[in-house]
C-alpha cells in the first residue's frame, strides 16, 4: 500500500507545484463558499495575466476572472520587486523579494487565483525596454515566459502595459514585448525545445493589452473606441463583496510598497486591446469553449460536476461527495488521454479541496519545532477530523521520511478527532531551505535556478509533507499531501503558524553587513551564533578573505588587518540558545577595502559559515533566509564635525546605522521626541528616506525643525515622493521647491561639481571625482525643481542621452542654520560600503 500511495504522489506532486502555494491554504471554506467551488469546477478555461512586478497586477479583472466567470486564473510576475523600497523595515534586494514574494501569495490567496514568476532580477527604476532586456538577457527572459504559458496553458494572456512605452518604466514596456513574443513561441516546437521534455507546445487563442483605468474613462471616449469592454465591478452574492471589494483586500497586501486601497463598488468598465490571435467582436473569450466537452471524454466528467454543483446542498454539503468521487474516478481514467494538458492534474486538485472541505476534514500535522537539522530527527503529531456524516476512513499516515508508516484504518466518525504520531529522520544529505532561487548567486540580471522544473513556481514546496490517505466503503482512495507546520500562540495575534525549515546545525552573524573605519582605530565585531541542534563546545574565529563577489583583495592587503583574540570558545547547552563572541577588529593605515568572514568549529571538526536572516511580519507567513556570513571592511579616511545627531526614520532604511559606524551619536527620534520637538541638542537632524511620506508626525513636527535650522541646527532632509503618498507638507524645506519623479538610474553615470567651492564638497572631506565610484543601482530619485534662488546646486547628474538634472542636492541657509535636501541615494550606497558615499554624506551632516 506504501508504494502504491508514493506511485500516486509521484502523479499529485505536479499539482502541489503549479498550484497555490500548499503551505499557507486558504482558511476552511464556508457553504458559499463550497458552492462556487463546485461552480468553478464545471469550468475549464484560463487566463494568465503578465507584468514586471508585485503590485502591477490589475487585482480586480483577476479577482473577477477567477469568481465571476470561473475561470483558472495566474499572474505571472516577471520580478520579485527586489529592487524597490521597503516601508516595513530595513530588507532590501533579494530580503525585500522574499516579502515581496509572500505578499504576492497573500494576495492571491485573498483572490483565489495563481502566482508565477520568471527568474528576472528588479534591478530598480529602467528608462526603456532596451536596457531592461539586455540586462535580464532578453532569451532567458522569453524562455521563462514560454516555459510559464506551455505549462499553465492559458486560453487568453492580458498584459497590463502595452509595448509602446506608456507604461513609464522599462520592466513595465519589456514585460509587455516578452508576452507578445512568447505568445508565438510558446506554440513553435523550435522554441526552448529542452523545455518539451516536461511540458508541450501551447498556442494560446488571444493576446489583450488591458487599458489602464486609473482615472474614470467615459465609454464614448474615443481612445477606447474599438476596445472591448468588461464591467469587474460585479458583486458576487456567494461572497459577499464585489470584485472591487476583493481587489482592494487583495492589493493592500503590499504593505512593504504601502499600497494599501481603498474599496470600491459600483459599475467598473475595464478596456481591452487585441494584441494578437483569433479576432473577438465582443468579449476576450469569445467562441473559446470552456466547457469539459473541449477534451476528449470530458463530457462525461462536466456532466457530473455540472450535477454536484446543482444538487449542493448548504446544509448538508456532504451530499457532494459520491458525486465528486464519481468524477475523480473519471479523471483517474482520462489521465493518459490527456497527457499534455495540466486539467486532470488541476481539476483533481480542485476536487480533492472540494471534498475535504464538503466533509469538513480537518488534517492538522504539528510538528514539535520550527526547525530539523539534517540526518535528526523532528516529532510530528497528526489529527484528523472528519465534521460529516460520510464513511471515510483514515486509511494510513505516512512520511517519505518516515520508517514505518502508520496503518490507522479507523472509521472517522463524525466530529471525533483521531490521532497519530511520527518520527520524521530528516535524511543526512537534505538541502537547507533556502529560497530555491537564492541558492546560487544571481547574475547581473537573473536569478540563476538549474532545474527547470521549479522555473516559475513562488516558493519551495513544504520540506516535511505528510501523506494522509483516506478510504471508503465504495473502494475510493483519495490522497491529500499537508505540509507539517508549526504552530504557537502570540498574547496580541492568537494563533501563528510557520512552515518547518532544514536549517544548519548551527548559524553565525556578523553584527553589520559592513564596518567602517574611518581611521587607525580598532573596533568591536560581534559574531552571533545561534544553536539548532544539540551540546558542546564551538570555536568562533574570524577570517579575512577574497569576496566571492568578484572582488579581488590582494593576499597582502588581506594581511594588515588583525583581529583579537584569535579564537572564542562558546558552550552551548541545548538546541535555542545563542551566544556571542566580540573581537577587535584592527585596520590598516591605508584605505582598504576588505571582507571579513565568521567560522564557527564544533568539537567534531565541522566548519560553519552560515548565517540567517530572520523576516517576519504579521501579514506574511515568516521566513528564513540563509548566506555567507561575511561583511564587507572598509577603511576610510573620513573627518566629521559635530557628535550627536537626531535621525528621524521614515520609510525604513540603514543610514542611521552607518552613521554610527564613522562615530556619530546617533538618537532614532520617536513621535513624541517629534511632539516635544526639542532639537537643540543635536549638532545635526536628517530625516530618513520618504520620512515626509511616511510619518504623520511631520506635518506637526515640519514648523519646529524650521525653528531649529533657523536658530543655528542644521537638517539633512532625505528624499521624499509625491506617489502614491503624497507630501505631508506643501514644502519640505524652508524655501520652495517641487518633488518630482526624476532620477538617475545609471549608477556610474557622470557626476559634475556645480558650485566646486561648497562646502559640501569641501569641509571636512575633500571631494573628488573618485567618490562617485562603486555606486550601486542608482545615482538618485525623485528629484526636485523649480527650487528657490535661495538654494544653491551642488551636483549636477544625468542618464545618457537626457538633459543634465541639477535638483539632486539643495542647499541653503536659513536664519543662522543650515538646511539640506538631498535626493542621492545614500539609503542604497552606505549599506552598501561605498567608501566615497559616506565621505560626501558626512559633508552633508557637518555642515554649517
Amino acid at each position: 500500500m506504501l508504494r502504491r500511495t508514493f506511485a500516486l504522489l509521484a502523479t499529485l506532486l505536479s499539482i502541489l507545484l503549479v498550484g497555490p502555494a500548499a503551505l499557507f491554504a486558504q482558511k476552511p471554506l464556508d457553504a458559499a463558499q463550497i458552492q462556487l467551488a463546485l461552480k468553478k469546477l464545471t469550468v475549464v478555461g484560463s487566463a494568465l495575466y503578465v507584468a514586471a512586478h508585485p503590485d502591477d497586477e490589475n487585482t480586480a479583472l483577476i479577482a473577477y476572472l477567477g469568481n465571476e466567470r470561473l475561470y483558472r486564473t495566474g499572474y505571472l510576475s516577471m520580478t520579485r520587486g527586489d529592487g524597490g523600497q521597503n516601508l516595513l523595515g530595513d530588507e532590501k534586494g533579494e530580503l525585500l523579494g522574499v516579502i515581496r514574494t509572500q505578499e504576492l501569495l497573500a494576495a492571491r490567496r485573498t483572490d483565489g487565483s495563481e502566482q508565477f514568476f520568471t527568474r528576472a532580477l528588479d534591478f530598480g527604476f529602467s528608462k526603456g525596454p532596451q536596457e531592461t532586456l539586455a540586462i535580464w538577457n532578453h532569451d532567458l527572459a522569453l524562455a521563462d515566459v514560454v516555459w510559464n504559458i506551455r505549462r499553465f496553458q492559458p486560453d487568453v494572456i492580458i498584459t497590463r502595459f502595452p509595448t509602446t512605452g506608456e507604461g513609464g518604466h522599462g520592466h513595465h514596456t519589456a514585460s509587455a514585448i516578452l508576452a507578445v513574443e512568447a505568445f508565438t513561441a510558446a506554440g513553435d516546437p523550435s522554441k526552448f525545445p529542452d523545455q518539451l521534455k516536461y511540458v508541450g507546445v501551447w498556442q494560446p487563442k488571444r493576446l489583450f493589452w488591458n487599458r489602464f483605468t486609473f482615472q474614470p474613462v467615459k465609454p464614448d471616449d474615443p481612445s477606447v473606441a474599438k476596445s472591448l469592454r468588461i464591467d469587474i465591478g460585479a458583486f458576487n452574492p456567494l461572497l459577499g463583496r464585489s470584485y472591487t471589494e476583493i481587489a482592494a483586500e487583495s492589493r493592500s497586501m503590499h504593505k512593504s510598497q504601502g499600497f494599501g486601497a481603498a474599496e470600491r463598488r459600483g459599475t467598473f468598465l475595464n478596456y481591452f486591446d487585441q494584441l494578437a490571435g483569433d479576432p473577438a467582436k465582443s468579449d476576450i473569450f469569445e467562441g473559446i469553449d470552456t466547457s469539459w466537452s473541449r477534451y476528449t471524454g470530458g463530457d462525461a466528467v462536466g456532466k457530473i460536476l455540472q450535477q454536484a454543483s446543482d444538487s449542493f446542498d448548504p446544509k448538508n454539503p456532504s451530499k457532494s461527495i459520491p458525486l465528486l468521487l464519481q468524477a475523480n474516478d473519471l479523471l483517474d481514467r482520462l489521465r493518459a488521454g490527456w497527457a499534455s494538458s495540466p486539467w486532470v492534474d488541476v481539476k483533481q486538485r480542485d476536487l480533492l479541496n472540494a471534498i475535504r472541505a464538503c466533509a469538513g476534514i480537518s488534517i492538522d500535522i504539528a510538528a514539535g519545532d520550527s526547525s530539523v537539522t539534517a540526518g535528526s530527527s523532528i516529532p510530528v503529531s497528526v489529527s484528523v477530523v472528519n465534521r460529516s456524516d460520510y464513511p471515510f476512513n483514515l486509511s494510513m499516515v505516512a512520511s517519505r521520511y518516515a520508517d514505518p508508516s502508520k496503518g490507522v484504518n479507523a472509521l472517522l466518525v463524525n466530529n471525533v478527532p483521531i490521532k497519530t504520531d511520527l518520527s520524521i529522520k530528516v535524511p543526512a544529505d537534505f538541502a537547507i531551505s533556502q529560497p530555491y532561487w537564492l541558492q546560487k548567486p544571481p547574475n547581473k540580471g537573473s536569478y540563476v535556478v538549474d532545474d527547470q522544473k521549479l522555473i516559475g513556481i513562488p516558493e519551495n514546496a513544504a520540506a516535511i509533507p505528510i501523506i494522509v490517505t483516506l478510504t471508503d466503503n465504495a473502494m475510493h482512495t483519495i490522497i491529500f499531501e499537508v505540509p507539517a507546520v508549526y504552530r504557537w500562540t502570540d498574547a496580541v495575534q492568537g494563533e501563528r503558524i510557520r512552515g518547518v525549515d532544514v536549517t544548519p546545525p548551527m548559524t553565525v552573524n556578523l553584527g553589520s553587513g559592513v564596518y567602517v573605519f574611518p581611521d587607525t582605530q580598532a573596533k568591536p565585531v560581534t559574531v552571533w551564533l545561534r544553536n539548532f541542534s544539540g551540546s558542546g563546545p564551538v570555536s568562533v574565529r574570524l577570517k579575512f578573505v577574497k569576496f566571492s563577489g568578484g572582488v579581488d583583495v590582494p593576499n597582502a592587503a588581506l594581511q594588515s588587518w588583525r583581529s583579537e583574540p584569535a579564537s572564542v570558545v562558546v558552550n552551548f547547552a541545548k538546541k535555542g540558545e545563542e551566544a556571542h563572541a566580540t573581537f577587535m577588529v584592527k585596520p590598516p593605515a591605508g584605505e582598504l577595502i576588505s571582507y571579513v568572514a565568521a567560522e564557527a568549529e564544533t568539537a567534531d571538526g565541522k566548519k560553519i559559515d552560515t548565517g540567517i536572516t530572520n523576516i517576519d511580519y504579521p501579514h506574511i507567513p515568516p521566513q528564513r533566509v540563509f548566506g555567507d556570513a561575511v561583511a564587507k571592511l572598509v577603511r576610510v579616511n573620513v573627518k566629521k564635525t559635530g557628535s550627536r545627531v537626531g535621525y528621524i526614520m521614515g520609510a525604513g532604511d540603514d543610514v542611521s546605522s552607518a552613521l554610527r559606524q564613522v562615530g556619530y551619536d546617533v538618537t532614532l527620534l520617536s513621535d513624541d521626541d517629534l511632539d516635544r520637538g526639542d532639537f537643540a541638542k543635536y549638532d545635526a537632524i536628517v530625516t530618513g528616506v520618504r520620512a515626509y511620506n511616511a510619518r504623520p508626525r511631520m506635518r506637526l513636527a515640519h514648523p519646529k525643525l524650521m525653528e531649529y535650522v533657523k536658530n543655528g541646527g542644521t537638517l539633512v532632509v532625505q528624499y521624499n515622493s509625491t506617489n502614491p503618498q503624497p507630501l505631508l507638507v506643501d514644502v519640505p524645506g524652508p524655501y520652495p521647491f517641487k518633488v518630482t519623479t526624476e532620477r538617475v538610474t545609471v549608477e556610474e553615470a557622470p557626476v559634475r561639481f556645480v558650485h566646486p567651492d561648497s562646502p559640501l564638497l569641501n569641509v571636512p572631506n575633500k571631494i573628488t571625482q573618485a567618490d562617485f565610484n562603486g555606486w550601486v543601482q542608482e545615482r538618485g530619485l525623485n528629484f526636485v525643481k523649480d527650487w528657490d534662488p535661495q538654494y544653491q546646486t551642488v551636483l549636477a547628474s544625468n542618464d545618457p542621452g537626457e538633459p543634465e538634472k541639477e535638483g539632486g542636492e539643495l542647499y541653503a541657509h536659513y536664519g543662522k542654520g543650515t538646511f539640506i535636501y538631498t535626493s542621492y541615494a545614500w539609503f542604497r550606497q552606505l549599506p552598501a560600503g561605498v567608501p566615497g558615499a559616506y565621505k560626501l554624506f558626512v559633508n552633508l551632516v557637518s555642515a554649517k
